[in-house]
């Protein structure tokens, strides 16, 4: 799990972890959370867009949002949908 909050007056160490998160190979979904509480989850690095200061998110439902950096409190990382695994245990012989 990763986490961010929001520095004053910092709004580019914001973009900067945004930008890590998106570039992470392999992707792993993640919710932005906001000082209204509101949260929006990006399921592909291709739903998001960074500007200078603010960010473009695209929603499942074929809307969108302009957020400001100054409104991230927090980055969350969320659950692929597949169960966890363990370590593979080399079969016996």
């Amino acid at each position: 799990m990763f986490r961010t909050h929001r520095n004053p007056c910092s709004s580019d160490v914001i973009a900067d972890t945004i930008k890590e998160v998106l570039d992470k190979v392999p992707f792993h979904p993640f919710r932005v959370s906001l000082s209204s509480g509101e949260s929006y989850k990006v399921a592909s690095p291709h739903m998001v867009a960074l500007m200078k200061s603010k960010v473009f998110i695209s929603l499942p439902n074929e809307s969108w949002a302009f957020v400001s950096y100054l409104r991230i409190v927090a980055l969350e990382a969320i659950a692929n949908g597949h169960p966890r695994t363990g370590p593979r245990r080399r079969p016996r012989r």
